[in-house]
This record gives C-alpha cells, sequence and structure tokens, in this order.
C-alpha cells in the first residue's frame, strides 16, 4: 500500500480508536525508548514531513552544534496504548525511524543499522527470523523505593522455582501483562515462572527480525508499567540477586526463503537437521560472539550472570541435548521443518534488541560469506570441564568483564562495521565510562573483606 493509503487509514484508525494523542517512540543506542508526544492533530503533519526533535539530548545523538533530527513513524507499528485511556480518550503510539535535516536515514539509529543488515541479507536471498525469550525479575515495592528485608536484601514478590503455578500476585500480574501485550498485537505464545524466586518469562512469536526488536522495545516497557500498576518492579537487570540465577534473553533464529515458504536451515538427511547454510551461519556466530558480548551483553552487571554454575552460557561451543553449550540445536519433530532453528543463549534483556539482531545476523551472514565451519558439538555438560579438558578440546570462554568484552569488539572488524565508525566511537566511550566508573568504586564486598586485615 502506498505511504498516502497507509496514511489515510490511520487517520481513520485514530478516529474510531478515539485517539486524542500519539507517542512517537524511537531508541536511543543503549535501547532505552525516548518518546514525543503530539495532538493527533499534528500526525498528519508527521507522517508526510516528519517531526523535528533535539538529537543533543539522547544517549548516543548529536553533539549540540547539530542537533535538529527528524522522526519519522513507521505506520505497521501502530497501537492504541491500553494503560492511557482516560474518560473514553485514547492514547496510540508509533514507532519511528530517525533521518538528518537533509533528509536521510540517521546513521547511529539502531533501528536502521538493523534496517542495513536485514538489507545486505535479503540481497543474498535470506529473511532473518528471530524468537527472543524474555526473562525478568519482580521485586516488591514500598513507599515508591525497593523493599528489603532486615538484612538489606532486595525482597521478590514470591518464593516460587521453575514452571511453578505461582498462584499469588506473581500469576495475576503474568496474565494482565499478557493481557496488555496482546491489546498491542503482540502474539504471546506462554509465560511461566523461572528458576530464581521472583523471575518470570514471557514468550512471544517468532517472525521477522525487525518486527520482533520493536515487540522486545514495547513488551518492556508493557511489564514495567503493568507491574508498576501491581505495586511492584520489573527489571531486566541481568544479575540482580548473588546466588541465584540471573536473567537472559535465548534468541532462536532461523533464515528463510524470501518468499517466508522454505527454512533455508534445514536439511532432512543431516544428523542435526542442519543444512550447510545453517552450520556456516552457526560458525560464523562462533567465531565472532567476542566481538558481539559487549552489545549482546552491554552492562557491568551482565558479566556477573556469564559465570559457571547459573545456566548462563560462557563456553563457546554449541550442542544439542546440553544446555551449558553458548548456541543450541532444538530438537526437530517430524513434519515441523519451518521450526528448525538455532538458539544462542548469551545475550541478555539489557541490551538493544536492534542491535542484537543486527551483529547476530552480521556474524551469520559472514560465517555463510566464508563458508566457515563450526567445531564438533559437545554434548557433554561443559560446566565439569577443567582447564585441561577445555583446552584439549580447543573451546574458548566469552569475555570476563565488560572491559574485555569492549576490547573484543574494537578488535572485530565485521562486527565494527555494523555500527559504522560514528556509532562506534560513541559506544565505545559511553561503555569504556561505565567500566570505569565502577571500576574507581569501592564496593560493601570490598570493605567486608578487607577493612580489618
Amino acid at each position: 500500500m502506498a505511504k498516502s493509503g497507509k496514511s489515510k487509514d490511520i487517520m481513520n484508525r485514530l478516529k474510531a480508536d478515539h485517539v486524542s494523542f500519539i507517542n512517537l517512540q524511537f531508541s536511543d543506542i543503549m535501547g532505552m525508548s525516548k518518546s514525543v508526544t503530539i495532538p493527533t492533530s499534528k500526525f498528519k503533519d508527521a507522517v508526510e514531513t516528519g517531526l523535528w526533535f533535539d538529537g543533543s539530548s539522547i544517549e548516543g545523538f548529536t553533539r549540540i552544534f547539530e542537533s535538529d533530527m527528524l522522526l519519522h513513524p513507521d505506520l505497521d507499528t501502530y497501537s492504541v496504548v491500553p494503560w492511557l485511556s482516560y474518560n473514553g480518550e485514547n492514547i496510540a503510539r508509533v514507532l519511528c525511524d530517525v533521518y538528518t535535516p537533509d533528509g536521510k536515514p540517521y546513521e547511529c539509529d539502531p533501528r536502521y543499522i538493523l534496517k542495513k543488515v536485514i538489507k545486505e541479507a535479503e540481497k543474498m536471498g535470506f529473511s532473518y527470523n528471530t524468537g527472543p525469550e524474555l526473562e525478568f525479575f519482580l521485586f516488591k515495592m514500598e513507599n515508591g523505593k525497593i523493599k528489603t528485608s532486615s538484612d538489606k536484601t532486595i525482597e521478590t514478590h514470591d518464593r516460587g522455582q521453575y514452571f511453578d503455578l505461582v498462584l499469588d500476585l506473581g500469576f495475576d500480574v503474568r496474565r494482565d501483562m499478557m493481557k496488555a501485550l496482546q491489546f498491542m498485537g503482540i502474539d504471546v505464545e506462554a509465560s511461566h515462572h523461572e528458576v530464581a524466586p521472583g523471575q518470570h518469562e514471557i514468550d512471544f512469536r517468532y517472525g521477522p527480525a525487525l518486527t520482533t526488536a520493536d515487540r522486545v522495545m514495547t513488551m518492556k516497557s508493557t511489564l514495567k508499567t503493568v507491574a508498576q500498576k501491581h505495586g511492584l518492579l520489573a527489571t531486566f537487570m541481568p544479575k540482580p540477586i548473588t546466588g541465584v540465577n540471573g536473567t537472559g534473553m535465548h534468541v532462536h533464529q532461523s533464515l528463510f526463503s524470501l518468499d517466508g515458504k522454505t527454512n533455508l536451515f534445514f536439511d532432512a538427511k543431516d544428523k542435526y537437521k542442519l543444512s550447510k547454510t545453517a552450520y556456516h551461519f552457526l560458525a560464523g556466530q562462533m567465531h565472532h560472539v567476542k566481538g558481539m558480548s559487549a552489545i549482546l551483553n552491554p552492562l557491568v552487571n551482565s558479566y556477573k550472570r556469564l559465570v559457571p554454575g547459573y545456566e548462563a552460557s560462557t563456553y563457546i561451543c554449541w550442542a544439542q541435548i546440553n544446555r551449558s553449550a553458548l548456541v543450541r540445536v532444538p530438537r526437530y519433530s517430524p513434519g515441523k521443518e519451518k521450526a528448525t532453528r538455532l538458539e544462542i543463549r548469551c545475550p541478555d534483556p539489557s541490551s538493544n534488541p536492534y542491535l542484537d539482531f543486527a551483529v547476530l545476523l552480521k556474524a551469520g551472514l559472514d560465517g555463510i560469506k566464508n563458508k566457515m565451519v563450526p567445531p564438533e558439538p559437545v554434548e557433554e555438560d561443559v560446566f565439569e570441564f577443567d582447564s585441561e579438558k577445555l583446552e584439549k578440546r580447543h573451546i574458548e570462554v566469552l569475555p570476563y568483564s565488560l572491559w574485555h568484552a569492549i576490547r573484543s569488539l574494537t578488535k572485530d572488524e565485521v562486527i565494527a562495521s555494523v555500527l559504522g565508525e560514528d556509532m562506534m566511537k560513541k559506544y565505545v566511550r559511553a561503555k569504556t565510562e561505565e567500566w570505569d566508573d565502577f571500576r574507581i568504586r569501592v564496593t560493601q564486598w570490598e570493605l567486608d573483606k578487607y577493612l580489618e586485615i
């Protein structure tokens, strides 16, 4: 449909949905949702010519002397926001692409960065599908602050475990979260309690990478808002509690033909039902995963999750049964060829989904272009391997810290090329400042450990 046709349809929907205001949303480089709110009377102009905003106020965007930027709404992302209705009047939201004043896509817009790699894949005959599993914690709130117990431990809202049927506030809030997501057009497939107390997961339908990244952004803000209405804090912090499992965002991936009919990862004759294309893609991701770590695991706190013993993948290997591996190949079910996929298990939900999918796709395409071959699978529990056995099997580990991850990113030309020169400088600078801010601080652990020596 032509843009003018879509614009007319949206204007009709605004009227039918009783929408008075529209949030024009976009992402900063760290994956934080930003928005500008306009009345519906101004929306037609925003669609036709864009909406000006001050980019210098946004993390990683422009400098003060080049601040003018334009938002161009993507009309396919229109949705009424279910929790913002008032006296019969509604507020809608539309996701936007960021443009420069000369009408060109802004090179540091995370959504545009993903679009560029998607186009590269399409030129090679591939469409890239992803299905992330978003985990999160729910914590009790009291007087606007996180509730803590007498020993200063933050309080989770339940003591449930993996797949427990927790018929308490956790069950109620997940139900309300799913209702809100479905209202906003997200096809929720399942929700359940995760391993740690207060830890949950909601999964939604697998789909094209750009659509999925948009849905992750929507999901994060929705879960936080619904949790707040229940007096809870929803957090995507990777490791909020010492001694229990952290929060991950496993990403299922596949390449399809451009018409969407054929899963190009499937080969009926292979032991794992994987095609040569899938093996090359897998090898590319394993080859570049260290360079991707600063994107997939972008916080100082991310690396407190990536340690052995808490089900987070730290070893660079692949398998089918072994869930300690970095990449897992889910079992094939007869007649389910389209479900053949690779699951990478190291990303966490604090990351920017647009950048995640961009670097994951680029790494896989590099593997295909260079016909990379992955090592043999490792079906044993790698957490039980000692250093000698790891070395003998040529199994490497992910970066130990954000600092190591930044160094790996700067050395990986393929992954750096995804960000581009300007974005790369901004991202590395922001993450280095974060690391430096952390490393100069004296923690309670240090005081307890060393003060009385």
